[in-house]
């Protein structure tokens, strides 16, 4: 029995703003065929969109948009905000469930042939609809402004670039200049933020409205049309069980499959291939079959068709017929339209894309040139094979200025006078020219990786050898012949152990995957693979280079922001090992630039997981997320329970 206050509420509202009328719209209907499951994913779609503002807003009390302040506020309120790992993990999955639920609505709309007259502007709503949830997608992915992130945002903003007559102007427009910055930035989050969710709150109403004027659809089944079901409660009911099962999802997936921490954004990590987020990567991969004078049929035509056929589909299919059995042209072309998207993406997923240089050559398909504004490492590193990095020889050796201290100092041509053979074989079996040198032998490097580091040191492309280039070369080849002599005593003030201040890398959570790169390349040659085994030091203290994988228990740590100040110390201004003559020292990777902060966070990152220790372990959660995963769902069982027992004694009674 309702109480008088509340009557009186309920009668002073109406009285000034049509509460009741507003109630009766959204929930007195008829449901004909009555109440299904099947009908939730318009509900569920409203749900999530809700979760998504709420978790939303609460991330930006923490986040800050700009370039520099994007990643590590954000990481900071993952790890160090009670509950931010919840917020942030809910808003990220719940926007790609968004997407999932979306296309699952439109399949089973097309299945139930609901888009049929007189449905034709719910189906387009839900089209618009469509397009602007991807946009969310578009939008949200670079602000945190990490290194996946950044490249989905590049990849994008580069295909829309290609648009003919407009696309230079399209491409400004999204970066706020040429390149990605700043600008690009605010103007996603003001998009992300501010135009996209007051575009989908008018979609919905669009949609709502088109859907109260022509009705629930139904099944296809005449006989099952015959009766029907109110929308409250019994649809109303399903609609609540979908929508929390969908929380406890989003909280599930935010436990056990957290979004990663991509590291921040680095333009120069040549390694990294760019790829756009997975609802995108059926256009990435379409992209590919159209190059030259064809490339706009891909960045423009692909997409367009696809639409137009979306937007088409209720105008051609003008046939009352709704069972799926008796429209076998519709259905088989359906069929083939998702299959066709379905199998792009999932090859463009494992696709293994195609890598870009700094210069810009070898650019994927759609995407313009990449110009850093102001490259961090000498411009004339892109001469150098890529694969001379990656093999890790410039770990230990400097080319044209840049790189390691350890070996010898390499250019083109330096090695053309002891013949390719020599050169080989010093690559496979350096100690076959000396059998005291330090050099790691690279007997499992690929032939053909191997003759490129040869042609480079030949400098065969260069047009010969002149006679004091190849006296050049005798000396350095003495030198390699001998270099665990040529090894430069340390001088006196430098210290045995790395006394400068930790440097920016420290205190910014870095990507273990791609520190596991950087450190086979730079660091597996002296530290052993995976850090378990370092190379014998002549004339040091400990007589070998010290082993990374356990680390030294004076630099070990639980806490993951403790450890990295500790390990970034010898990572940033190197280090010299105690002894008399120590044949190697660990080189300053920071202060030469060899690495830059981003890669060195990255290392970091890498070596405390090899260690046991998670750099982006949550600090503080508020609570234990597998607890709170257990506790929401006991208590999610428990209000099913009673609210089916409360339904079964309205049933009986």
């Amino acid at each position: 029995m309702v109480s008088r206050p509340v009557l009186w509420l309920k009668q002073w509202i109406n009285e000034r703003w049509p509460l009741s009328a507003m109630v009766r719209l959204s929930l007195d209907e008829e449901i004909p065929g009555g109440s299904s499951f099947f009908y939730t994913e318009g509900s569920a779609i409203l749900i999530i969109f809700l979760l998504q503002v709420i978790t939303g807003i609460m991330q930006i009390f923490f986040y800050v948009p700009a370039t520099d302040h994007a990643y590590n506020s954000l990481s900071y309120m993952r790890t160090e905000v009670p509950f931010g790992w919840l917020i942030h993990g809910m808003h990220y999955w719940g926007g790609n469930i968004m997407i999932v639920a979306v296309v699952v609505h439109m399949l089973r709309v097309f299945l139930w042939g609901a888009y049929k007259t007189p449905r034709e502007v719910v189906w387009l709503a839900g089209v618009l609809l469509l397009l602007i949830t991807m946009a969310f997608s578009f939008t949200g992915a670079p602000l945190p402004w990490d290194q996946s992130g950044y490249w989905a945002g590049e990849v994008g903003t580069s295909i829309a670039g290609t648009t003919p007559v407009m696309g230079d102007m399209v491409k400004r427009l999204l970066r706020g200049g040429e390149n990605m910055g700043q600008l690009t930035l605010s103007r996603f989050f003001v998009m992300h933020t501010s135009v996209f969710p007051l575009a989908l709150l008018a979609m919905f109403g669009m949609h709502f409205i088109a859907f109260r004027t022509s009705g629930p659809v139904g099944p296809w089944d005449s006989v099952k049309r015959r009766f029907s079901g109110p929308f409250w409660p019994d649809q109303a009911f399903k609609d609540v069980v979908v929508g929390t099962g969908i929380f406890i999802l989003l909280i599930f997936l935010s436990v056990f499959f957290a979004p990663d921490f991509a590291g921040p954004v680095d333009i120069l990590d040549t390694t990294y291939v760019p790829k756009p987020e997975w609802n995108f990567l059926f256009l990435y991969q379409a992209l590919k079959y159209f190059h030259g004078p064809l490339e706009p049929v891909g960045t423009v035509g692909v997409p367009t068709i696809i639409m137009m056929l979306l937007v088409i589909l209720p105008f051609i299919d003008r046939s009352p017929e709704r069972n799926p059995l008796r429209r076998p042209f519709v259905m088989t072309c359906g069929f083939i339209f998702g299959a066709t998207l379905l199998a792009l993406t999932i090859i463009g997923y494992y696709s293994p894309g195609r890598s870009e240089s700094v210069a810009g050559s070898s650019a994927m398909p759609g995407q313009a040139e990449v110009k850093p504004a102001a490259p961090l490492r000498p411009a004339h590193d892109v001469a150098v094979p890529a694969v001379f990095q990656s093999a890790g020889c410039k770990a230990c050796h400097s080319v044209e200025g840049s790189g390691g201290t350890i070996g010898p100092s390499l250019s083109k041509g330096a090695l053309a006078a002891r013949g390719q053979a020599w050169i080989e074989e010093q690559i496979r079996n350096p100690k076959a020219h000396n059998p005291g040198t330090i050099m790691p032998a690279f007997a499992s490097l690929p032939s053909r990786q191997v003759d490129t580091i040869v042609s480079f040191l030949m400098g065969s492309d260069s047009g010969g050898v002149t006679a004091a280039g190849r006296a050049a070369s005798m000396h350095l080849a003495a030198q390699l012949e001998t270099q665990h002599e040529a090894m430069a005593k340390p001088p006196a003030s430098m210290e045995t152990e790395s006394k400068g201040l930790p440097g920016e890398a420290a205190y910014v959570i870095g990507n273990k995957e791609r520190g596991a790169v950087l450190f086979k390349n730079y660091c597996s040659s002296c530290h052993g693979p995976e850090g378990t085994n370092g190379i014998a030091n002549t004339g040091s203290d400990a007589g070998i280079v010290p082993r990374l994988n356990p680390v030294r228990r004076e630099l070990y740590s639980g806490n993951p922001k403790a450890f990295a100040v500790n390990i970034d110390r010898y990572i940033q201004h190197g280090s010299v090992p105690g002894g008399r003559s120590p044949a190697l020292s660990m080189l300053a990777f920071g202060d030469t630039h060899t690495l830059t902060q981003q890669e060195v966070a990255n290392v970091e990152a890498y070596v405390m997981m090899i260690n046991g220790v998670d750099r982006a372990r949550i600090i503080n959660p508020g609570m234990e997320p597998r607890k709170f995963f257990i506790l929401v769902s006991v208590i999610y069982v428990l209000v099913l329970l009673v609210q089916g027992g409360f339904r079964i004694k309205r049933n009986v009674s």
